[in-house]
């Protein structure tokens, strides 16, 4: 289970860095990371085309899913 990713990207490559997010306290989260991958550009790619493929279908079956408004400009959803 994951609830947090966080992205890198060099010339050669893509890192996911999975983790979870857990709140500490009503002002503070704490992050715990686990796992990370590398992926090629091209398989960046075709991960992309698949996530946005498998969610088109799944808003199709159960409704538009909401993100929650950002704090702001150049923060990043976790």
């Amino acid at each position: 289970y994951a609830n947090s990713v966080q992205m890198r990207v060099s010339l050669w490559d893509f890192f996911l860095l999975f983790g979870t997010i857990n709140q500490t306290a009503p002002d503070a989260v704490t992050i715990q990371n686990y796992q990370g991958i590398f992926l090629s550009p091209p398989q960046s790619k075709a991960l992309s085309n698949l996530l946005q493929q498998n969610l088109k279908q799944y808003e199709s079956a159960f409704g538009e899913i909401r993100l929650e408004a950002q704090q702001g400009v150049g923060e990043s959803i976790q």
